[in-house]
């Protein structure tokens, strides 16, 4: 689907994906702004709240989650209908909550074009599903805009979901497992800290998702 055809599904009046989080970005991000250290950036400057970005955010349920739980948050979405579905759902919450959210209408294998580089305390990617090659990619860009103790989140459809799980993307070219998942970032400077299988409460039977959390080390302390 491209751009437009998000467009048209972001459309309806009703929210696409929900208002709550993932139960499974809660139960691995809930609490982490309170065991990262804030490092200085390049011109020696901490950030005064940990810094996440939320890759294809759609209408920005994770986002504003981050954001009530003290996250400083880019949202990015090649969508403008779903970019403007977030903004009005913030609306509605705390003029303080409302600020830490920045929108951003961009496509997220571009995000050099769009100017977002981190370094970032959390990075989501959740049920972004691309090729192999363009997810390789991405997320080795991804691995290097982490902050020194930055996690890096992947959730999305598993492959076997297609003959073993429920809804979700049939076609097994965009699916992952986490074992893919690893190898896409088997070259990088990250520890991968979990990798495994998901199964997810539908209306049917469990869907099943692949999860993969992985870490930039940060530095030693010193005396």
């Amino acid at each position: 689907m491209d751009a437009a055809d998000w467009d048209a599904r972001y459309a309806r009046s009703e929210l696409v994906w929900g208002a709550p989080p993932n139960s499974t970005v809660v139960e691995h991000v809930y609490g982490l702004d309170r065991r990262i250290t804030l490092l200085p950036d390049e011109s020696g400057v901490v950030p005064p709240l940990p810094r996440a970005l939320d890759l294809a955010c759609g209408e920005g349920r994770h986002a504003l989650w981050l954001a009530t739980h003290g996250w400083e948050v880019t949202a990015v979405d090649f969508s403008q209908v779903g970019i403007d579905k977030g903004r009005t759902v913030a609306a509605r919450l705390s003029r303080s909550v409302r600020s830490r959210v920045h929108w951003q209408t961009a496509d997220i294998t571009d995000l050099d074009a769009a100017g977002i580089t981190g370094p970032f305390e959390l990075i989501l990617m959740v049920f972004v599903h691309l090729p192999a090659d363009e997810r390789r990619t991405l997320l080795h860009q991804l691995s290097a805009m982490l902050a020194p103790g930055g996690v890096l989140l992947v959730l999305g459809h598993a492959t076997r979901n297609v003959d073993d799980g429920y809804g979700g993307p049939q076609d097994p070219e965009i699916l992952f497992s986490p074992d893919d998942l690893r190898a896409d970032l088997d070259r990088d400077d990250v520890t991968i800290t979990l990798a495994h299988e998901v199964f997810r409460p539908t209306e049917g039977p469990d869907a099943i998702d692949s999860l993969l959390i992985a870490e930039r080390p940060a530095p030693e302390p010193t005396d």
